[in-house]
């Protein structure tokens, strides 16, 4: 790889995670590169089931789940165990290690991409249609069989399901004191020292002490004197740091605690830099090194851990020494002094806590409940909503920009008919040393065009760009020693999204720079058509994203299609790109919560079929309140604002299957992408977008 350009003499074929070499020499490496992974991971099972069989007591099964100890769905590059032990690179999925056996579950995200990646060691089981972890194991283990896990890799609502589905056979969840995977993971990476750096007012809209007001409000509504915090995002959104401990997540490895008085950063202190003390020490934050949490929170079982807090008092006498008589009966922040507040549960969010720090607790004075912060996060702002509309107009054009470089090197390359003209490619002739262009070069562009712009700080996700069968592996993440060449007669999808330091996006487009079949032109337009219908929705407060995802869908069941994903997620502000705790999407979990104004969500309902190609469109959504002519009930309603702007390529649409409505929604988003755009783009880039976006149907 030079600047971009590959040069080589590999051609790709279907598999995605396979090169084919024209040479019988590189057929024999690959067959022995195979070979040795194949005995490597015969070697990793061996070890783990040498130490299940050596524990105390000696464990019938092991599970090893995707989570690091604060239940996240990206980890970093140490965290990844599951991944380690099973070979599948997948964000999501759950290993289990029996004595004979080896199983990975994973959605259906993922199907095709864990049938890839698994040896022959491992048998998949696929979410929604295998039996689930818990019920496998309570009907195919032996009586009294002990389970092992690490307590700091499994939340507090999963260890209870689990004992709950083995206390039938007398099962036994057992807690291990050492991670196994640990033990036997020889190169290990190293624990990176990522500074800590505080995120400005200018871009959280909300100081930190007006979110730890909001928060001790909500303890003394709860009857709770103190709460712990273990996931990632909701400690950094707290206290406005970040970090870069995780891939793609700016966040960093921490722990908090607040109670009525005092609040705690369980962080290496290495990563820590004056800045940041001032910052934290000025909001009553105490800085404990990150491995302390554990005690602290046995003293926190005990009511003990005020005693700890050298912050609390200082600023407690400065603060006090400005306020009236009237108010000096009132501690930090305005809130009552922990002396007056005879409440005595501890808060604990069951689904991202860890089990090892709740085992620390009495568990009949504790709250579990889900986080306060949860819902506080996701009902951004209005500084938080105008820099996430900002980041996406300069992602926006980003994308265009980068539409058009590929469209011309599509045509120069490949002999494509390109972006806009639908018919053959003239398939250019062209020698083994010539340049290319992979899934991975071109997406590197694609960085590229991103990385021009203010404010930007990193991709939200590892690029998700695939070409034919590739685009039906959902989540599917290239490779550059692996990855597929475009070719100009299939279908190209990419998802993607960057980190920009007022707001997070992620954005699928699909398209085709050759002729498109009359199929996959269908397909296209039902999955456009799905998106529309969502994106448009008006809906009464306290509507879930349960209730609304059939909304998406309803044009692909009209031809008997479907999708295994959710239809919809939460954005952050600068934080994770995948938010809860609303969703839009087929699964339970999408009932909890009713969609809110001053929410994000994502609209990406697709369609794959398997081998041949993969369509999904994307956009982030704002709820927001809706002025409709009536307000049956007095519930008030909701509706959607689109916020993502980037063309849809009108050439894969059958306008035939599209109504009056939508084609007058699709040149409505169109006219304004141009004129949201415009003054992003030059001249060249200008002429390319107002052709892709002129209007259609009239």
């Amino acid at each position: 790889m030079e600047n971009g350009v590959v040069y080589g003499t590999y051609r790709f074929i279907n598999n995605p995670f396979r090169v084919t070499c024209h040479s019988k020499l590189s057929l024999r490496k690959q067959n022995n590169t195979k070979f040795r992974k194949k005995r490597k991971m015969e070697d990793k099972l061996s070890a783990l089931r040498s130490l299940m069989a050596s524990h105390s007591p000696p464990l019938d099964a092991l599970v090893v789940p995707s989570e690091d100890y604060h239940q996240s769905e990206y980890v970093s590059a140490r965290d990844k165990r599951r991944e380690f032990v099973s070979g599948f690179t997948g964000s999501a999925g759950l290993a289990l290690i029996t004595k004979n056996e080896a199983l990975l579950w994973t959605d259906g995200r993922y199907f095709l991409q864990a049938e890839q990646e698994l040896s022959s060691q491992w048998k998949l089981m696929r979410i929604g249609e295998d039996p689930p972890v818990d019920t496998w194991m309570a009907d195919n283990l032996p009586k009294d069989a002990s389970i092992g896990v690490d307590p700091w890799c499994i939340s507090i609502d999963t260890a209870q399901r689990w004992e709950r589905a083995f206390a039938e056979k007398q099962q036994k969840l057992v807690q291990t004191t050492k991670n196994l995977v640990d033990e036997v993971w020889i190169n290990r990476p190293p624990a990176e020292i990522n500074a800590v750096v505080v995120h400005p007012l200018k871009f959280a809209g909300r100081s930190v002490e007006d979110k730890l007001k909001d928060l001790r409000k909500k303890l003394v509504q709860e009857q709770a004197r103190g709460i712990i915090f273990t996931a990632l995002d909701e400690v950094a959104w707290l206290y406005n740091i970040r970090g870069s401990d995780v891939a793609y997540c700016p966040v960093v490895h921490a722990f908090a605690i607040v109670l009525s008085n005092s609040a705690f950063f369980y962080v290496d202190k290495r990563k820590v830099s004056a800045e940041v003390k001032t910052h934290l020490e000025e909001n009553g934050i105490g800085i404990r090194e990150y491995t302390e949490v554990s005690s602290d929170v046995a003293l926190l079982a005990t009511n003990e851990l005020d005693a700890v807090s050298t912050i609390k008092v200082a600023t407690e006498v400065t603060t006090q020494a400005k306020k009236t008589p009237s108010e000096t009966n009132k501690g930090i922040n305005g809130e009552h002094q922990a002396e007056e507040n005879s409440n005595d549960l501890v808060w604990a969010d069951p689904g991202s806590c860890c089990y090892a720090l709740y085992a620390k607790l009495n568990p009949d004075a504790v709250l579990l409940q889900q986080s306060p912060l949860a819902l506080a996060k996701a009902l951004k702002n209005p500084v938080e909503l105008d820099g996430l509309r900002k980041a996406h107009i300069r992602d926006g054009a980003a994308v265009v920009q980068y539409l058009v470089w590929l469209d011309n090197k599509m045509q120069e390359i490949y002999g494509a008919s390109g972006y806009f003209l639908q018919k053959e490619s003239l398939k250019k002739e062209r020698n083994l040393q010539s340049l290319k262009l992979t899934e991975v070069t071109v997406s590197d562009h694609l960085e590229g065009f991103r990385a021009s712009k203010e404010h930007f700080r990193g991709l939200s996700f590892p690029t998700i760009s695939s070409v034919g069968p590739n685009a039906a592996i959902i989540h599917y993440s290239p490779k550059a020693e692996a990855c597929a060449e475009l070719d100009p007669d299939k279908i190209y999808l990419f998802d993607s999204g960057a980190q920009y330091l007022d707001g997070t996006t992620d954005i699928t487009r699909t398209v085709h720079f050759g002729k498109p079949s009359v199929h996959e032109k269908a397909c296209y337009t039902a999955v456009l058509k799905g998106h529309i219908a969502l994106g448009n929705a008006r809906f009464p407060n306290g509507t879930n994203g349960h209730a609304l995802d059939i909304l998406a869908r309803i044009p692909l069941w009209k031809d008997g299609l479907d999708y295994r994903h959710g239809t919809g997620h939460g954005i952050g502000s600068y934080l994770n790109v995948h938010e809860g705790p609303h969703l839009i999407s087929f699964r339970p979990q999408a009932r909890n919560v009713p969609l809110q104004s001053s929410m994000t969500v994502t609209d990406e309902p697709g369609y794959y079929e398997d081998g041949e190609f993969g369509i999904r469109l994307e956009n982030v959504l704002v709820v927001n309140e809706a002025g409709t002519k009536f307000n049956f009930g007095d519930k008030g309603y909701l509706s959607f604002e689109h916020i993502t702007w980037a063309p849809y390529q009108t050439k894969l649409i059958d306008l035939n299957l599209l109504s009056p409505d939508e084609i007058n929604w699709l040149n409505s988003y169109h006219s304004k992408c141009r004129d949201i755009l415009a003054p992003c783009l030059d001249e060249v880039e200008n002429a390319w977008l107002k052709k892709a976006t002129e209007p259609v149907g009239a």
